[in-house]
């Protein structure tokens, strides 16, 4: 059974510059009873009196707490969850509650490329940027284990980092985007598929990325504000091979614009010889004539001409 969070309004005898005027109250009058009693000879009152006023008046000073914008306080009694402050300001409260602080303002985390495999099963590089915040305090506190790392550098020395959540963010990432790779190819290799891919999949590739994350990070009370895609390439391995076929298709689709613009504008010039009248070609010369605009209109080096002296027929 799921327990939902308690968002706990913080009332006006909670206010702390209220308290404050109450804890030294207390102070005054813990040393004015003292000093009367003591003065009256009742040393072992007067010794009483002290030790329970100033008692109560540590544990009274215990409960102070100042609350930050975007800055969440959740109260436990014992061991039992009792709500979260979410108001800003300065508060006094239960000083028997345990306080967890908690920031509900936005991170950004830039997740590092990954290789992975495409649908393909080529190998790509592929990373993410991810902007997250808290959003359920009490699933962010005691649904997931958060914990610190050691590191031991080269003389020996033990070092803990306390992780946050961070690293349960990053893991759930890098397995997001594992998964989502896995589901698209990186380019469509015939180019007249219309298949959704990663490299054209856009908004669409990045939605399905952010849909991915909510899942995973919903455990932990974690809001996705954004995820989107950053880095996308081919590993090295194959990188240089994908470059050629690239160059290739490159080649091949500008070689199809040449000859499709070449042949219309021997049709053209056939039309418009024939509509003029300007000369009559049989249909050997206008075989010849086509094969020689068509050479020098797709060559890849300018066409060196050659006038002709003779006749045509020669």
């Amino acid at each position: 059974m799921e327990t939902k969070e308690f968002i706990r309004p913080m009332k006006a005898w909670n206010n702390g510059f209220l308290h404050l005027c109450i804890n030294f109250a207390l102070l005054v009058a813990t040393i004015f009873i003292t000093v009367l009693l003591v003065g009256n000879r009742h040393d072992g009152l007067g010794a009483t009196a002290c030790s329970v006023g100033s008692i109560l008046w540590v544990l009274h000073l215990i409960g102070f707490m100042i609350i930050q914008p975007n800055i969440a306080r959740v109260l436990i009694f014992f061991g039992k969850y009792r709500g979260t402050v979410t108001d800003n300001g300065f508060f006094w409260v239960n000083p028997f509650y345990s306080t967890r602080k908690l920031s509900l303002r936005a991170r950004n985390m830039d997740v590092a490329p990954i290789k992975v495999n495409d649908k393909n099963g080529n190998p790509i590089m592929i990373g993410l940027v991810l902007v997250w915040k808290i959003k359920n305090t009490y699933k962010a506190c005691f649904d997931i284990e958060v914990g610190s790392t050691t590191t031991v550098d080269k003389n020996g020395n033990k070092t803990t980092h306390d992780n946050g959540y961070d690293n349960f963010v990053n893991v759930q990432s890098d397995a997001a985007l594992r998964k989502v790779a896995g589901m698209y190819a990186y380019d469509n290799i015939d180019h007249h598929s219309e298949e959704l891919t990663l490299r054209s999949g856009g908004e669409e590739i990045n939605d399905r990325l952010e849909k991915e994350l909510r899942s995973r990070l919903d455990i932990a009370g974690i809001e996705v504000v954004e995820a989107r895609i950053n880095y996308l390439a081919y590993a090295a391995e194959i990188a240089s091979v994908m470059l050629r076929r690239q160059q290739a298709d490159a080649i091949i689709s500008a070689r199809e614009k040449i000859v499709e613009g070449a042949v219309s504008m021997v049709d053209l010039a056939l039309k418009k010889l024939s509509a003029d009248g300007i000369v009559e070609l049989d249909e050997e010369r206008k075989a010849a004539m086509v094969s020689n605009l068509l050479v020098v209109l797709c060559a890849d080096e300018s066409a060196s001409p050659v006038i002709n002296t003779g006749t045509l027929y020669n």
